[in-house]
């Protein structure tokens, strides 16, 4: 049929397309249409932001700014006035974050080689307080990244102080009800993991106990 003449043309259907349609065709898109949902988003203080229960970061620079989420089967997108600021792969984890390097202030990329299992592993190694404190420290925050500083810093006392110093002071530490490196440093600076609550003035009871709940229990 194509190679047929036409009547009142004089050529074929095959030689027109090829003559007028055939130059202006444009090649496939390389990859197949995805369905994407998007999502106006506001950038939170910890320069991350939240789609389908999972955080993702964006540049640091960004935050409380509002942006667009571009929510595909396999990846996320954040845009900003319409420009790309940050792509990553979509993760199921929920209540969990997934932060790039590139996007944390220079202040925060000191820990960037460290996770929350090497934390745990590291603080068990010193002693079960240890673990306890740094544990809690981790389950305090909206997103455990957000307490590597404090427990960085007392695992790093290790190297000033004995692990059963630094264990017992821990202890203390949970006793007092207190979460931070500073107070574990004061601890030992005074020595007063070493002091034994008298019976008249017994330390607080410890705040680690089964009954703590973790920033995911409200989702």
């Amino acid at each position: 049929m194509n190679d047929r003449p036409m009547r009142g043309w004089g050529t074929t259907r095959r030689a027109l397309f090829d003559q007028l349609d055939r130059p202006a065709l444009q090649p496939l898109p390389g990859t197949p249409y995805e369905y994407a949902d998007w999502k106006r988003c506001r950038v939170n203080l910890d320069y991350h932001i939240e789609a389908d229960k999972h955080f993702y970061s964006v540049p640091y620079r960004l935050l409380r700014q509002e942006v667009e989420a571009r929510i595909t089967a396999r990846t996320v997108e954040v845009f900003h006035r319409g420009k790309l600021v940050a792509a990553h792969q979509r993760s199921n984890r929920p209540h969990r974050p997934t932060t790039l390097a590139e996007h944390m202030p220079s202040s925060h990329r000191r820990y960037r080689d460290w996770t929350h299992e090497r934390i745990q592993r590291e603080a068990a190694a010193i002693g079960d307080d240890t673990a306890a404190l740094v544990e809690l420290i981790l389950r305090s925050r909206p997103h455990p990244e957000q307490g590597f500083r404090s427990c960085i810093g007392i695992l790093r006392l290790a190297k000033q102080y004995d692990a059963e110093r630094l264990d017992a002071a821990c202890a203390r530490a949970l006793g007092l009800g207190t979460r931070s490196y500073s107070s574990v440093a004061a601890i030992l600076k005074n020595a007063r993991e070493r002091k034994v609550a008298s019976p008249s003035q017994p330390e607080q009871p410890s705040l680690f106990h089964e009954n703590i709940r973790g920033p995911g229990s409200y989702h």
